[in-house]
């Protein structure tokens, strides 16, 4: 249900709708409109502003999610507005049902499996909330986060509605701030969805889904084996954000636990006068050769006399902050409110749907011309924190920003809409931050003098500087910044001094620090991983996993775990490390090309899944890197398992769609048996739905081909198939063929039902190329019973295969599309005697006579005859002509004057075989063309059925001129039920009901006009 499969989504349906849904004027009359924002506090904020405080609540199919009516003016004129929400994304993707199985198939398929773009379970009464309000509205207008996902997210929502109404007129209203200007300005301001913004996500979406399953089944499965003791409970998940997140911390750690400290000397000299202490440093800085600094320092004490070489003085600045973005943010609250990044951004959501403050995901930091920045600050000046300050600036001529160079063209930098008095704990600490971070960058830089003094001792310079502060200014609201003033005695060029103290000092170098959350996230944000949204989920995801912990609740110390992965995909030799933010990196740059339109989803999509399956093979190829590395940092010895092989599950041309189920019209793709027991071609919504072909092991390999077949259309694939033993004599192996109906040879050839290949609706069997053919059912026949199709896929091919024999099937297929290939358990027959009469040889797939064997075991069939290969080569199986059955002489002399009678339309004698598979069809004969496929015609015809040169057949429903013909042969009669074909060219539009046991003869055929027998409707006297 609310399926959406991602090319159906991409290339169908955003194409019709940005033609013909996104209008820019509406026509005249009262217009009603669906308004969706992305929560419900947006929905209901943005309604209050809006109605002017007169909105009705009613309530939606979803408990969290109400609706909101009230009047308002769209393009000037009066329109009724429904306003509600979604809770984030509505869709989201995953695999086919038959792939969500850990076990389903192997982890390198996940690269080309199918994905959906689905509704989840509990999303779905928010989905039928909105198709139950659309269907009286005539537009709809997205109201969620002007952001990437916001985008996606709105196009989701308009997918869901126009699939309900297709001709609505649709507009995006663009906002930053959940204030009375603000949306007004956006409602006033309609405009077009970004789909390139949209389609950034989609890739992404998927890619992630992919490179994350592929990894983390991979990771797991194998791990939990290799490490029973230690890891046979654990989820080890992969991102291609999260592995180059712990990637930096592993990395500080190692450089950390590598680090080899190295001792230093120096020379301190400092200067006292007047209880005022004046610290000289040493120009060289630092010496790693003791001798050589202890020399120096002698030299200097033989002349210790200082002299001041020169004083300048000059003005000194502190610059006052850039406005606020959202790693700037994240990271300065993480350092001095010890806040986490996660929780800030929870908090900073909520301010924002409270509308404390504008949108909080932002890459920008300059203030755009057109906001009112002077409103802004009068709010503030109630305050008794920082009201003060805020009258100082309007009194000091308003608001001058120091602005950045960073704008995402989307959203202004964050900032406080109006003031809160009513806040508590971190919410009011952050908002408190953001005021004030505000506040300080509308103000003036502070202001000071330094003073610097050079002095030299023997040839040997050293320097002090000095610090007064003149203007605290943006310091005095902004608490979190500090500027210490430092203090030097007054000197004068030309001056000289002796030391206080002159000295050799020694110390050693010091490991760099571990990472805090601020350096973390300044890391991402250098080398391009995440987002400034998605930086605190990756953070919080590897913390989750273990694969990191805190220490002091400050530090970021890789866990065992971690190190073992990290140190396990470097020791790969890999290219570009897994570990390492250089993939990462690259597709975040793709995703901003699609974002300005430079670059298509599908290329991006190719290219970055070409890149990640190529890096997961050489992993699975020297997977026990991993092992080892593992076993090293958790100190268990790893178990032997065996490596996996990178083409397990098939390669890529295996998970095209080979053609559209029949059965739920999904995808059908090539898949492996479990424990390599052959191949089968199953439906994407197993198990939802559980059609399947399925091919004995005589079938070696199948490649899924470019081309479509011309008959079937361009939804279904050939295949080229390659066999153990060829079943088309003369044919080349392996051979390309279409399986999907419109060769009934090849399904007889091959065994496949064709109730699996084509649909089945209201009597009719439907081909892939929409062909239909009519079905005449045997009215004496007892239908199968419905539960025949409950197949119990994927564990029980064989049933699967002998049910659908009996449900209805029949075997009509148009004439003109019948090929000459012989049938996999089409029997030559060495006598040109009828069948039954137990004087022919029967010859075996391997074109050898069969051996006639007696069932002994008790059951049904005991004592009951059967063909099968006298070698045990092949599969060949065929009962025995029942010795106790009869035919009559005029149908045996007639059937064997056909045979040698029978040309086909090459003007050859025809080729008699025998159907051999189970089914309706059994041991029934058929002639065909004798050449080898390609260069043969099409002919096709029943042996049984009767031809206008040598008589009806026995029992025949009418004589030679009829219809379609096709029969079928009863287990214990050789009576032949069916209607005589005048050509294998026509088409054979009545074929019999499939073999029952328990059928009855079937009774005399009666004109469908005046009920009369021995004639049918076409030539009833009556018919007009």
């Amino acid at each position: 249900m609310g399926c959406l499969k991602l090319r159906q989504f991409s290339a169908t349906i955003i194409p019709c709708i940005s033609r013909r849904y996104f209008c820019k004027n509406v026509t005249n009359g009262t217009m009603k409109y669906l308004n969706v924002a992305e929560k419900n506090d947006a929905a209901k904020n943005i309604a209050q502003i809006l109605s002017r405080g007169n909105s009705t609540r009613r309530e939606g199919l979803s408990q969290y999610n109400k609706i909101y009516e009230f009047n308002t003016q769209v393009f000037g004129e009066n329109a009724v507005m429904m306003m509600t929400s979604v809770s984030g994304h509505l869709l989201n993707y995953q695999f086919a049902p038959s792939f969500k199985n850990w076990h389903s198939c192997s982890p390198v398929a996940l690269f080309d499996a199918p994905v959906l773009k689905t509704c989840q379970p509990d999303y779905e009464n928010i989905k039928k909330t909105l198709e139950r309000e659309i269907r009286t509205c005539q537009g709809l207008i997205i109201w969620t986060d002007c952001d990437r996902e916001g985008e996606n997210i709105g196009f989701e929502i308009i997918k869901v509605c126009t699939d309900v109404k297709p001709n609505l007129r649709i507009y995006r209203a663009k906002f930053s701030e959940i204030t009375g200007a603000s949306i007004f300005r956006a409602l006033n301001t309609l405009g077009q969805p970004n789909k390139n913004v949209s389609d950034a996500v989609d890739v992404r979406m998927e890619l992630d889904l992919r490179t994350g399953a592929a990894f983390t089944r991979l990771q797991t499965l194998r791990l939990q084996k290799v490490f029973p003791q230690k890891l046979a409970d654990k989820l080890i998940s992969y991102g291609s954000c999260q592995f180059p997140t712990l990637g930096f911390v592993v990395e500080r750690y190692k450089a950390i636990e590598e680090f080899i400290p190295e001792d230093f000397w120096k020379i301190k000299m400092n200067h006292t006068v007047k209880e005022v202490t004046t610290d000289f440093n040493w120009k060289r800085e630092r010496l790693f050769d003791k001798n050589t600094c202890q020399a120096i320092l002698d030299i200097c004490k033989e002349n210790p006399q200082a002299t001041v070489e020169n004083v300048e003085s000059r003005e000194k600045s502190k610059w006052r902050p850039t406005p606020l973005d959202t790693v700037e943010m994240e990271k300065i609250v993480s350092r001095k409110l010890k806040i986490n990044a996660k929780e800030t951004m929870k908090i900073a959501e909520k301010l924002y749907m409270q509308g404390y403050i504008s949108y909080p995901r932002t890459e920008t930091n300059i203030f755009p011309k057109e906001l009112n920045l002077v409103n802004l600050v009068e709010q503030q000046r109630q305050d008794h924190r920082w009201g003060s300050f805020a009258s100082r600036i309007m009194e000091e001529g308003g608001p001058t920003p120091r602005q950045g160079r960073k704008s995402d063209q989307a959203h202004p930098p964050i900032h406080p809409t109006k003031y809160a008095n009513n806040l508590a704990g971190n919410d009011q600490r952050l908002y408190e931050y953001i005021v004030r971070h505000f506040l300080a960058c509308l103000h003036k830089d502070a202001k000071g003098f330094e003073t610097t003094v050079n002095v030299d001792i023997a040839g040997e310079k050293f320097q002090a500087k000095g610090l007064v502060i003149l203007e605290k200014n943006y310091l005095d609201v902004y608490v979190y910044d500090k500027w210490n003033a430092k203090e030097i005695w007054s000197y004068r060029t030309g001056d000289t001094f002796m030391p206080t103290v002159l000295e050799m000092v020694g110390g050693s170098t010091s490991p760099p620090k571990l990472l805090t959350e601020a350096d973390l996230i300044a890391l991402m944000e250098k080398h391009g991983i995440g987002t400034d949204a998605t930086h605190a989920e990756h953070i919080d995801k590897i913390k989750s996993r273990e694969y990191v912990g805190l220490h002091e609740n400050i530090y970021f110390v890789p866990g065992n775990l971690g190190m073992g992965l990290v140190e396990g995909y470097n020791n790969i030799g890999l290219e570009v490390s897994l570990a390492k933010p250089v993939l990462r990196a690259e597709f975040e740059n793709d995703l901003k090309l699609i974002c300005d339109g430079l670059k298509s989803p599908e290329t991006v999509r190719t290219e970055q899944i070409a890149k990640y399956r190529a890096v997961f093979e050489t992993v699975m190829e020297k997977i026990r890197c991993l092992d080892e590395s593992l076993g090293h940092r958790l100190d268990d010895r790893p178990q032997d398992v065996p490596q996996d092989r990178p083409t397990s599950g098939g390669g890529a041309n295996n998970f095209r769609s080979v053609l559209k189920c029949p059965k739920c019209g999904s995808d059908m793709f090539v898949r492996e048996r479990q424990n390599g027991g052959g191949k089968y071609i199953g439906c994407a919504n197993f198990p939802n739905c559980k059609n399947a072909i399925w091919f004995t092991s005589n079938v070696e390999s199948i490649e899924v081909m470019d081309g479509h077949c011309p008959d079937c259309g361009p939804n279904t694939k050939k295949l080229k198939m390659k066999f153990r033993q060829n079943p088309f004599p003369g044919e080349p192996n392996p051979n390309v063929l279409c399986i999907a109906g419109c060769e009934e040879n090849v399904l007889e050839a091959l065994d496949i039902s064709r109730n699996s290949v084509t649909s089945r609706q209201n009597g009719t069997v439907a081909s892939n190329n929409a062909t239909t053919h009519n079905a005449t059912t045997n009215d004496s026949v007892n239908p199968s019973s419905p539960s025949a199709n409950n197949w119990n896929f994927p564990s029980n091919p064989h049933s699967t295969t002998t049910s659908s024999r009996n449900t209805g099937q029949t075997n009509d297929w148009s004439g003109g599309s019948t090929t000459n290939r012989p049938s996999l358990g089409s029997v030559p027959m060495n006598s040109n005697t009828a069948v039954g009469t137990g004087n022919e040889d029967i010859v075996c797939s391997c074109n050898k006579t069969a051996i006639l064997l007696t069932v002994r075991k008790d059951g049904p069939n005991k004592g009951r005859q059967f063909y099968k290969c006298g070698d045990g080569a092949c599969n060949f199986f065929l009962w025995a002509p029942d010795p106790d059955a009869s035919t009559s002489e005029s149908a045996r002399t007639s059937f064997g004057n056909a045979q040698q009678n029978v040309r086909c339309t090459c003007g050859q004698p025809a080729c008699l075989r025998t159907v051999n598979k189970e089914g309706p069809n059994k041991g029934r004969q058929f002639y065909c063309c004798p050449k080898p496929m390609g260069e043969g015609c099409k002919f096709f015809k029943w042996a049984d059925e009767d031809d206008p040169g040598f008589g009806g057949g026995n029992d025949g429903d009418g004589g030679g001129g009829g219809g379609g013909g096709g029969g079928f042969r009863t287990a214990n009669t050789s009576n032949w039920h069916g209607k005589a074909a005048t050509s294998s060219k026509k088409k054979n539009d009545n074929r019999s009901a499939p073999y029952n046991a328990s059928a009855k003869p079937r009774a005399k055929r009666k004109c469908g006009i005046c009920g009369e027998e021995g004639h049918i409707r076409t030539k009833c006297p009556n018919n007009n």
